[in-house]
């Protein structure tokens, strides 16, 4: 991502804001996995959208109209012993000259600098709860001020829900942001299609989940939007099955869902076939079911429709495709209004995406559900399980979990598929597993 897509983002929050105001975003902090062992470090969504720095321990100070600096970051200073062991930091001097901070100070400072800019400001910008130690801190530092009002400072009376408007910015993709989604789009699809050409009976499902790994790796990025889901047979019925730990078994479905990350944006893609590559007629009819209700759900997708429209497309699609193979009984309309359709598609038909996977936006505005707008991005995923032993359900269809997903951006004239190389039809992914 460009540095002036950064500084954009920056201006338009601060154009929000107004003068008179102060916004502090912390960014995430390490995360231990056991002992003295970390995860791999990943930003806070909100701090790197705003900043693009990559590093932990650092705070994100805008104070719209500063002469002497609007942009601020406390960020770690450079230490060449602790460079040795973890690697290089940006420091002070790296925080200007290559993250575009106006002004940047050693994190270790930022009790006796942060006050002090605070007492110039009216109202701060600030998403509680995010950071149980700043929102401390911040309070502190607030009521300080407050008591040292005889001397002239009155400081902040006002706490305001950044997130809110940091969020309703990130809704809106940009173009910069749409051409990082639309790659690490391209990239899962052909971490898909790697995965569909090893999938054999008698593998491990962690075995296709590595061989997914390894192309996106191949391809330029290690990261993951999510934990993979690679679930044979019966657990393909468990929405988010991650254990991964069973064998494939020849005659069984496989759902994998998976997503790589790239600069900080997440790709979300499913896709559902059988181990063998070839399906059985019991699930190409569930199959073809659910890909109908996504194709119903997708063509819901363009400006002035509003975000449930998808869904209840896909919802009526699936319960007269269900009905017609005998596994709901009554009428199309009183199924869907008493919502018995739940027991086979419990979740709904998608999320916004975009640097979370389950990415920020409401999806109601003063209580009814908001209109889809060009920029926007959400997963379309349509659903049917139907695990061993369900009640009053035929054998022939136990053990079938589906699910069909892809990214869709909203356009001026109805919708783009981000994930559209992924092969998805009967034909297309009977054809490549043959290959």
């Amino acid at each position: 991502m460009i540095a002036s897509e950064f500084k954009r983002r920056r201006r338009e929050l601060m154009r929000i804001m107004g003068p008179g105001s102060i916004a502090i975003l912390p960014t995430s902090p390490l995360q231990v996995r056991n002992r003295d062992v970390h995860y791999h470090y990943r930003p806070d969504s909100d701090f790197f959208y705003l900043t693009g720095f990559p590093e932990p321990e650092a705070v994100a100070v805008l104070i719209p109209g500063r002469k002497q600096a609007e942009y601020i970051l406390f960020n770690r200073e450079r230490d060449p012993k602790m460079e040795q062991w973890d690697g290089p930091r940006a420091g002070q001097e790296g925080a200007c000259d290559n993250y575009d901070a106006d002004d940047s100070f050693p994190i270790g400072d930022i009790d006796d600098i942060l006050p002090r800019m605070l007492e110039q400001t009216d109202r701060v910008f600030y998403a509680m709860g995010c950071s149980p130690d700043l929102d401390k801190r911040l309070l502190e530092w607030i009521n300080q001020i407050r008591c040292e009002s005889r001397s002239g400072g009155q400081g902040p009376m006002e706490i305001i829900a950044l997130d809110h408007y940091l969020h309703e910015m990130r809704l809106y993709k940009s173009r910069s942001e749409i051409k990082v989604m639309r790659q690490a789009a391209k990239i899962s699809a052909k971490a898909h299609k790697r995965v569909m050409k090893h999938c054999r009976a008698g593998a491990w499902e962690y075995q296709l989940e590595a061989e997914f790994l390894a192309e996106c790796g191949r391809l330029g990025t290690r990261e993951q939007a999510y934990t993979p889901i690679v679930g044979g047979g019966g657990n393909a019925c468990v929405l988010h099955y991650i254990d991964n730990r069973d064998t494939l078994n020849d005659g069984d479905m496989l759902l994998i869902d998976a997503g790589c990350e790239l600069e900080c944006y997440a790709s979300d893609i499913t896709r559902t076939y059988p181990v063998n590559g070839v399906f059985t007629e019991p699930q190409r009819q569930l199959y073809e079911l659910v890909l109908a209700a996504q194709e119903a759900a997708i063509a819901k997708v363009k400006p002035g429709n509003h975000w449930n429209d998808p869904h209840m497309a896909a919802v009526r699609t699936m319960t007269r495709g269900l009905v017609k193979l005998g596994i709901l009984k009554g009428s199309v309309p009183k199924l869907v209004r008493e919502e018995k359709y739940k027991k086979f598609y419990p979740h709904r038909t998608g999320h916004w995406i975009g640097m979370d996977v389950h990415d920020v936006g409401d999806y109601k505005v003063d209580g009814t559900w908001r209109q889809l707008e060009p920029g926007m991005v959400l997963t379309i995923e349509p659903g049917l399980y139907i695990p061993s032993g369900t009640k009053g359900v035929a054998k022939k269809w136990w053990n079938i979990g589906i699910r069909i997903e892809d990214d869709v951006l909203v356009t001026k004239d109805g919708c783009d598929l981000l994930t559209k190389d992924t092969p998805k039809t009967v034909v297309e992914l009977e054809t490549l597993m043959a290959s």
